[in-house]
């Protein structure tokens, strides 16, 4: 076992200089937003050098009061909104440093089962997992979704885990202040914090993961086939009956244990070819394709990026684009079911066809851009062409301006569509 696991979490090892080094490089490196006070990277730096000596000493007496957390609302992929908590920079330098402390203890102990916000672990493994259960026959998925699990988290319950190892009363004060720090609301109004762990703090995700260990463990006690990323836990079984005899039971025990509401509406069973796992398909001859929601969503995003009224050059287009679609794909790619992707190559030419178009603006404005691009002769006529943006993005004088290697060579990429040529 490594050396960290064995050493207990204490305030000392979080203060300890080289931890609080490590700490705050990790939060630099995010470069996230500043929290209610204001204060971003770099003002924060300011204020660490001339009063960490104060703060430190806050920190070792229990005087220390986190600030209040930011508020921030994020759409969710199903069209809802979760509510992100974030922390004042020096507040996230200081759950880093307890997290720095804690993750190598509690580690060891986690399920190998469990792949969300693990070091070594991703979405991908949980997947490939989920994938190795149905190609030994179980086809049937039970979804468990926890409703609001973040905002749900019971704060005695959790605390009485935490304290199973950490049994400084120092470090079970910060992190119970950090966890009851209010939540600072848009308006500016304030929310005290009763229950609930918002994402947005570097010390979140590994209380979550602790605090639905115990899940992990009933789960393994019965000898199922499940795999679990953060609150997104799918479990698999051989029949439509054992499905069904599982999703009752988990659920009671779910609610009775955890304290946590299970979401009816989008929990359920059935075959695992009409269910996702974090925005993949799994059919029952093993293969991985990419869920519907993600397509629609993919959609959605084409749509908003390719909109010509953006103010921005060519240029600019296309770093976005490359952007956002890069790291789709780096994401999907590991589907091998493509054909729902690769039907979209056309769909989203076309948007950029139009794109260029409608940017194009006026008759004479499209003749000279056609003209660069290589049409000659009458067919420039189609300058004044009367047909709409989408129809013109199809017609022939388009696609033989801008066609799909002239899009390619600009840098408007379609990622699959480049490996499928390779």
């Amino acid at each position: 076992m490594p050396e960290e696991a064995t050493k207990e979490p204490t305030l000392e090892r979080v203060l300890d200089k080289e931890n609080l080094r490590a700490a705050w490089l990790a939060v630099k490196a995010n470069n996230g937003a500043p929290g209610v006070d204001g204060m971003d990277i770099g003002k924060t730096e300011a204020h660490l050098r001339k009063h960490w000596d104060k703060i430190e000493a806050k920190l070792r007496s229990g005087d220390y009061q986190p600030g209040a957390v930011r508020a921030v609302d994020i759409p969710k992929g199903n069209g809802g909104t979760r509510t992100l908590g974030i922390p004042n920079v020096l507040d996230r330098m200081i759950q880093q440093a307890i997290h720095q402390v804690m993750s190598p203890v509690w580690e060891p102990d986690f399920s190998e089962h469990s792949h969300g916000f693990r070091p070594g672990r991703s979405a991908h493994d949980a997947v490939k997992e989920a994938q190795a259960f149905i190609q030994t026959g179980k086809t049937w998925v039970v979804d468990i979704d926890l409703r609001s699990f973040f905002d749900q988290v019971n704060h005695d319950k959790l605390m009485g885990l935490v304290a199973r190892k950490v049994r400084d009363k120092r470090l079970l004060r910060l992190i119970g202040d950090c966890l009851r720090a209010p939540l600072r609301q848009p308006d500016g109004s304030q929310q005290k914090r009763r229950q609930g762990t918002p994402q947005g703090g570097p010390l979140s995700p590994l209380l979550a993961n602790i605090y639905l260990d115990p899940l992990d463990k009933e789960l393994e006690s019965r000898g199922l086939a499940f795999v679990r990323y953060a609150d997104d836990v799918a479990i698999f079984a051989s029949s439509q009956r054992s499905a069904e005899r599982i999703y009752e039971s988990v659920v009671k025990w779910i609610e009775k244990h955890l304290k946590v509401e299970v979401n009816r509406e989008k929990s359920g069973s059935g075959p695992c070819d009409q269910s996702s796992l974090l925005g993949f398909r799994l059919y029952s001859d093993g293969r991985i394709g990419v869920a519907p929601k993600a397509i629609t969503k993919l959609k959605g995003k084409v749509r908003e990026l390719w909109d010509a009224r953006q103010s921005l050059t060519s240029e600019q287009l296309r770093n976005q684009w490359q952007r956002y679609i890069r790291g789709w794909w780096n994401y999907f790619q590991l589907a091998d079911r493509r054909r729902e992707v690769e039907n979209l190559s056309g769909w989203i030419r076309r948007h950029m066809r139009k794109c260029f178009w409608l940017r194009w603006k006026t008759p004479r404005g499209r003749f000279n851009a056609l003209k660069r691009l290589g049409v000659k002769g009458r067919s420039l006529g189609n300058a004044w062409c009367a047909k709409g943006a989408w129809p013109m993005a199809r017609h022939w004088v388009m696609q033989q301006s801008l066609k799909n290697k002239t899009l390619e060579k600009h840098g408007f990429i379609i990622p699959w569509s480049l490996a499928a040529a390779v």
